[in-house]
């Protein structure tokens, strides 16, 4: 018997739930290995999405590899090796350009060194800041992603009629966009009043927060697929598209969640 779109999709969903529990009990090296072999397979479909031939091969090798060296060093040593090695990608990626622009002028596009230089911030240097969280704090922002897609996602698919953004992603709506709303606020808010210390209000406050940044987030990837004409980031995950596809929502969530534990401790 066929399996559909929305069974294939409940099933990867679990196998993703079942690896990250598992990366967070076993934690340390397991956690950031995983974070790193994550982050590497976004990068390459963040690349692919720009360069859908085999070419730039060199290019998306040099900037998987300082991807996962991003997390890896963020993880295990002082952040100044993080930053060097942005720097050493930065200026690598420049050079690039300067012999390519000395071989052959009129071919060269510095284009490519700044796509190769954004998947960097994009990806890795956002998902870093797990290496630095605890356990209860990367549920909370996950939660806050997946609780902002999955109510959006019901309730545009029974609600949906006037959509939202259309020039940006024709099927989104109002009501999934409130209904992911509603959702991430009573999740998170629930779950941060069991396993977290702050008034309700700040947990709403900050929920609210976090499902803007998803959508956002969401939003831009969506733009990004339509500028290059491309339905999904790739097809690893059955029923989901890519790992991108999955992450878009918490590349914008993460950051937003580190700047407000600055200015109150959450967990």
């Amino acid at each position: 018997m066929p399996v559909s779109s929305l069974q294939k999709r409940i099933i990867t969903s679990l196998l993703l739930v079942a690896a990250l529990t598992t990366a967070l009990i076993m934690g340390g090296n397991v956690l950031t290995g995983g974070l790193a072999i994550f982050c590497t397979i976004a990068l390459h479909e963040f690349y692919a999405m720009f360069w859908q031939d085999r070419s730039h091969l060199a290019s998306r090798i040099l900037g998987m590899a300082a991807g996962a060296g991003i997390i890896m060093t963020s993880a295990a040593v002082s952040p100044v090796w993080m930053l060097l090695i942005m720097l050493g990608a930065f200026w690598l990626f420049n050079l690039r350009f300067l012999f390519s622009f000395s071989a052959k002028p009129d071919q060269a596009a510095y284009h490519d060194s700044l796509v190769l230089f954004a998947g960097l911030v994009y990806i890795p240097v956002t998902m870093q800041f797990m290496t630095s969280m605890n356990s209860w704090e990367i549920l909370f922002v996950l939660l806050a992603a997946s609780s902002s897609d999955t109510a959006a996602f019901y309730a545009g698919t029974f609600f949906g009629k006037k959509k939202i953004w259309p020039q940006i992603s024709p099927k989104k709506s109002w009501a999934g966009s409130i209904g992911g709303f509603a959702g991430c606020i009573l999740c998170c808010t629930v779950y941060g009043l069991f396993f977290g210390h702050a008034p309700v209000l700040y947990w709403m406050l900050l929920a609210a927060m976090l499902n803007i940044g998803s959508q956002m987030g969401d939003f831009f990837e969506s733009a990004l697929k339509r500028k290059l004409q491309i339905k999904d980031s790739g097809k690893i995950l059955p029923g989901h598209g890519g790992v991108l596809d999955r992450i878009d929502s918490l590349v914008l969530a993460l950051p937003l969640y580190v700047l407000a534990r600055q200015i109150h401790a959450f967990f």
